[in-house]
Formats: C-alpha cells, sequence, structure tokens
C-alpha cells in the first residue's frame, strides 16, 4: 500500500512538470509567432459598415452608368439626323417612355409615410410588444404598394425612386432594398392618380387595416397626405 501511494505521487509529479514544460513551449511559440500581440483579431466589422461600403460602390457605379447613358443617347440622336431608320426607332421608344416610367409625371395624388415606433418617454418600447411588432415590414410596404396600383395610379415613387412593374421592396435587417439601394424608415410613397380611388383602394387593403391596428397598439406611423400636384421623377435603372 505504502509503495503504492509513493510510485503514484511520483507519477503525478512527473505529470505535472510535463504539463507545465508543454505550456510553456506554446506559449513561447505563441509570443514568437505574434510577435508580442494578440493573434487573435478583433472583428469590429459590422454588416451596416459593410452595407454603407457596398451602397458607396453602386452609387459610384450608378454614376459612372448614367455618364456613359448620356454619350450613348447623345450619339444616338447625333446619328439620328442623317438615318431615317434609327430616327424612326428613336420615336418609338419616345412614344413608349411614359408606359414605361422613362419620363417624370405631375399630377395629384396621395402620398403615405410609414415609420417604425419610437421609444416611449422612459426609453422603453410596450412590454407585451415583440421586436416584430414595431417596425415596418416589407409585406407591409407591399400592401400599401399594390392598393395603390389597384386603384389606377398611373405612376408611383418611394423614397424618391421612380416605382416600375418589376419594382420590389425587400427586407435587409431593419431597412428595405430597392433598385440597389438601401432605405430606413420613415418610407415614403407617392402615387400620382385619382385621389379618391387611391384613397378608397386603401381604404379597402385587409393589409393596411391590419397595419393601422398595429400603429395604434405599439406607436407605429402611418399617414396619407392628398395632393393636387406631385411630382413623381423618371425611372433611370436599367
Amino acid at each position: 500500500m505504502s509503495r503504492a501511494f509513493v510510485g503514484g505521487s511520483t507519477g503525478w509529479r512527473i505529470l505535472v512538470l510535463v504539463v507545465c514544460v508543454v505550456a510553456g513551449l506554446l506559449v513561447a511559440t505563441t509570443r514568437e509567432v505574434s510577435a508580442g500581440n494578440e493573434i487573435r483579431a478583433r472583428d469590429t466589422t459590422r454588416v451596416s459598415d459593410l452595407v454603407r461600403s457596398a451602397q458607396a460602390n453602386a452609387d459610384e457605379a450608378s454614376a459612372e452608368r448614367d455618364a456613359l447613358a448620356a454619350q450613348v443617347e447623345q450619339l444616338q440622336h447625333s446619328a439620328a439626323s442623317s438615318n431615317h431608320e434609327l430616327a424612326a426607332v428613336l420615336g418609338d421608344i419616345e412614344a413608349l417612355s411614359v408606359d414605361s416610367g422613362r419620363t417624370a409625371m405631375i399630377g395629384p395624388g396621395i402620398t403615405v409615410t410609414m415609420t417604425d415606433a419610437p421609444r416611449g418617454a422612459d426609453g422603453r418600447y410596450p412590454a407585451d410588444a415583440t421586436p416584430n411588432d414595431l417596425v415596418v415590414h416589407q409585406h407591409d410596404v407591399q400592401a400599401v404598394l399594390n392598393a395603390l396600383w389597384a386603384g389606377g395610379a398611373e405612376a408611383m415613387s418611394m423614397q424618391d425612386q421612380r416605382l416600375i412593374a418589376t419594382s420590389a421592396p425587400r427586407c435587409i435587417g431593419n431597412t428595405l432594398l430597392l433598385h440597389g439601394r438601401t432605405y430606413s424608415p420613415p418610407y415614403v410613397i407617392s402615387a400620382i392618380g385619382d385621389p379618391a380611388r387611391l384613397q378608397a383602394a386603401l381604404d379597402n387593403s385587409t393589409g393596411i387595416r391590419v397595419f393601422k391596428q398595429y400603429a395604434v397598439r405599439f406607436g407605429l406611423g402611418y399617414a396619407q397626405d392628398t395632393s393636387g400636384e406631385l411630382t413623381i421623377p423618371a425611372y433611370s435603372g436599367d
């Protein structure tokens, strides 16, 4: 019994010594590799920073595209002065520019503004609310767009961008992506058309009625304004 105890004790001492030696080697190696600096780099990159960087690149590419498009248009019109076939094609394109959204429009209509719920005076949100209850979602915006189109909107814009048949705002976190650009609330949607028809279409939308209920309960923002003269910009995308 005594011999076994002594032997076990000696074995543990040797094991501890080996572990210490290995640990010391690892520390020395780490210091040598890192040159005394911290190996684990702190990842300070945030999603918002990546979005802003991508947005800046997109803006730069858009500016270059617009400049090239202007050059192409100038060359086309210059060539059309001596090419009757090209002149005819450009005339057909011009005739379709209104329907395709390539022409700015002015007229009476309605503007809808939607915003997230603000914090209360104590800096808190309602106790019975979940995060999803407090923000404007993609389907909320889509409900407004669908209602306005159904109400006979002749032209529509969101955040000063012209909307066409293929336009579709998408949820990206707590922002919306539209035509390659990200936007935060308030979301402002304007539509030119018969104000009475547009108003009736908004009132009849189930999705908008639900959003208004949440607005009353949790403080989401929803406002409608009728105007005798709205300006909808031309579509500038591809």
